[in-house]
């Protein structure tokens, strides 16, 4: 099969635009060798493989090299509805593609969206306010309809962004100067991107994995700790994600009460089928000491780098090699189109 594989490299933001002054600006975006990787199994599989990369050439591309399935993999340039960019052109195309739907990505990646979802399945959620810069002070954002009342300490972050880009370890903070000091942070470092300040959920934090479709399944729940206890409470801050294999200790399986993680578990799943989700998602849980799991947000475009990946590290945890975890996400996507199945058999 002639398979393409769609991506932002890093190098990438150089050449969209101005190269950004703020540190993790390119943060989302895959390094080469998560590339070839997912390239070198592909051709170990016997496909033609073609690096489309994420930008409007991949129209003329796909129909030149004669693409039957795209391996997407782009997090887009620019707004809140970046990662449905190639997935809406690939559908336009009418080309095979994995992960989910433009519809999907777009929910998702809105915080307040997929929260919102969450409430309204029943599912406990942090409550939370969203600001700009424009907003004239915290009061009225909560005219505009967020809760009307956070206690500190609060946790402050990009509305709409992934990889922990603006998350810092001063992003929790304990009182209204502290808060008033991440804002103007974010309003420099994002200017047109709408802040999230949510309700501090004390306690662990868990990451859980859901592969294919009909029906989905668990992968697991994999807690994401301190290496140092003395550190307290997990935060996956821009530093210590950086700075994983020093700061980080993954437990896979994560030592939860069975009814805890089956809870956890039940949730994921009904989201990823809620947000329409398809082939892999990942899904963030804090879990407070009297042992309530509380959604945190959802990553229907996981990373793959195959070195530091949370799924990838969740699935080598289970026993399964980088080589399985792709192709088990290839072969659920090629499951919904028939046509690729009737090609693979003649």
């Amino acid at each position: 099969m002639r398979i393409g594989i769609t991506y932002n490299l890093k190098t990438d933001l150089q050449t969209a635009w101005e190269a950004s002054p703020v540190e993790d600006a390119a943060e989302e975006f895959d390094p080469p060798e998560t590339i070839e990787a997912i390239q070198e199994v592909f051709s170990g599989e016997g496909h033609e493989v073609f690096l489309l990369g994420g930008d409007l050439t991949i129209v003329e591309k796909i129909d030149r090299l004669g693409i039957e399935f795209v391996f997407n993999l782009t997090e887009g340039f620019g707004g809140r509805s970046r990662e449905s960019h190639i997935p809406a052109v690939l559908e336009m195309m009418g080309i095979a593609y994995s992960g989910s739907d433009p519809v999907g990505l777009g929910v998702t990646l809105d915080k307040s969206l997929a929260k919102r979802m969450a409430v309204s399945l029943g599912i406990p959620t942090p409550k939370y306010w969203i600001l700009d810069r424009h907003c004239e002070s915290v009061e009225s954002a909560k005219e505009r309809g967020g809760s009307n009342e956070l206690p500190f300490p609060l946790f402050v972050k990009p509305l709409c962004e992934g990889s922990s880009k603006g998350i810092r370890r001063s992003s929790r903070v304990g009182d209204r100067g502290t808060l008033d000091k991440e804002l103007a942070r974010l309003y420099k470092d994002y200017p047109e991107a709408p802040v999230l300040v949510e309700e501090y959920i004390p306690g662990r934090e868990f990451t859980v994995g859901v592969l294919g479709n009909d029906p989905p399944e668990m992968m697991g729940v994999m807690e994401i700790a301190f290496r140092d206890p003395a550190q307290g409470d997990f935060c996956y801050s821009l530093e210590v994600k950086r700075n994983w294999k020093e700061e980080v200790d993954y437990h896979f399986p994560a030592g939860l009460e069975r009814g805890i993680r089956e809870r956890i578990e039940e949730a994921a799943l009904r989201l990823f089928k809620a947000f329409g989700l398809r082939d892999v998602a990942r899904f963030d849980f804090r879990v407070n000491p009297q042992g309530r799991p509380y959604f945190l947000e959802a990553n229907p475009l996981p990373g793959l780098s195959p070195e530091s990946g949370d799924l990838v590290l969740l699935a080598r945890k289970k026993g399964w090699s980088y080589r399985e975890l792709i192709l088990k996400i290839t072969s659920a996507a090629m499951s919904r189109y028939p046509e690729l199945n009737e090609t693979e058999t003649r």
